[in-house]
């Protein structure tokens, strides 16, 4: 052991590596590790969307769109395609239209009304069939999960104050010493747990009284045809405002919720709420479903995919339904905290949790973070 760092990051996924470069922007010098040869988590297996129109109002909103600045900071710093797209939520029900009406009209959100020619001129994706209206908002942002982390962790890894290594378990923490599988280990000042769903390697004991759960989601993806239609905005329908906290205040919301639960059960029990992001390449992520529990099945459910592509073609219309491509991801998340933090003995701190959210609030909350912690 002849090596030394102010920082080691455990996990390089979007939470360890907005606290990686956090800290190298502190001028520490840190050790980013990542057990497996790229990151192959939630932060890869979501639609890329930076969603701040799905926060809470107030400091959730804030962090978010701070995210979305140092988002499209990263985009010049590691070459990380950024698109500034906007998102439209789609309204093809009466209640929904209303809920939309009556989110705009609190005026939190950065929101303008659509009718239906104005959704369909910005979104030509969107179903036309039985549309009311809709309600878009500038301030979401698309990435390409499946670059983000590989782009990002490049650029740190050529800061000087850097070092990353994957392929490497960090199985212990021996004090100040971390200590890996392969044998290797060195001495840290700081260590910063951002393991994602493993919450069984390091502090089990910690995980397991967190009130943690994990979430698994289904996931697709499609062809649509791209020509003349680049850079738009992500589509949410109406089912989505049942998910997200932001809607939560809107007074017609309990009567979409019972709508939804009287006519279509099978959408509650799988937590399905559907939502599309058409990237340039000519591909369309689809989605998604929410399973929670502790025992989450690794066998996808076809049931799940059916039910989701039913819902999705009342949203959008695509030439082709065939999808090329299927997948789930698992996260943790906590029902009522952004994420979990916790400070340990010498100076180990736990930052996980940051579910459904993470490529939306990881960056503002290590940011947030790393000036608490230096404050």
């Amino acid at each position: 052991m002849n090596s030394s760092y102010d920082v080691t990051v455990v996990g390089a996924g979007i939470v360890g590596l907005a606290h990686a470069w956090m800290a190298a922007r502190c001028g520490l010098r840190v050790m980013l590790v990542e057990r497996t040869s790229v990151a192959q988590g939630a932060t890869v297996r979501n639609f890329g969307m930076v969603w701040p129109i799905g926060q809470l109002a107030g400091r959730d909103y804030s962090i978010a769109l701070r995210s979305r600045q140092l988002w499209l900071e990263l985009a010049d710093l590691a070459g990380l395609a950024v698109e500034a797209c906007g998102s439209i939520h789609a309204a093809h029900q009466p209640d929904e239209l209303a809920v939309l009406d009556e989110f705009h009209s609190l005026a939190t959100h950065q929101t303008q009304m659509l009718t239906a020619a104005q959704v369909l001129r910005q979104a030509p994706v969107v179903q036309p069939e039985g549309l009311l209206g809709g309600m878009y908002s500038p301030t979401e942002l698309r990435v390409d999960p499946r670059e983000a982390a590989h782009r990002i962790g490049r650029y740190l890894s050529e800061l000087s104050n850097v070092t990353c290594l994957y392929g490497t378990l960090v199985s212990d923490l021996d004090g100040a010493v971390v200590v890996c599988s392969d044998g290797r280990r060195w001495r840290s000042a700081e260590v910063i747990i951002c393991s994602g769903s493993d919450l069984q390697t390091l502090y089990p004991a910690e995980f397991a009284s967190s009130g943690l759960m994990l979430c698994k989601l289904q996931m697709l993806r499609a062809r649509w045809s791209a020509s003349g239609h680049c850079n738009l905005p992500h589509i949410a329908s109406g089912l989505t405002l049942r998910h997200y906290r932001s809607f939560e205040s809107c007074p017609t919301l309990p009567r979409l919720r019972q709508r939804v639960a009287d006519q279509m059960p099978e959408l509650d029990r799988f937590g399905i709420h559907v939502m599309a992001s058409a990237f340039p390449n000519g591909r369309i992520i689809l989605g998604d479903s929410h399973e929670y529990g502790a025992d989450i099945s690794p066998f996808d459910s076809s049931e799940i995919d059916q039910l989701m592509i039913r819902e999705l073609r009342k949203v959008i219309r695509l030439d082709c339904w065939d999808i090329e491509q299927r997948w789930h991801g698992i996260y943790a998340k906590l029902p009522d905290r952004l994420v979990f933090e916790k400070t340990l003995p010498h100076q180990h701190r736990i930052f996980v949790g940051t579910g459904g959210a993470g490529m939306t609030l990881s960056l503002g909350l290590a940011e947030e973070a790393w000036q608490r912690w230096r404050g």
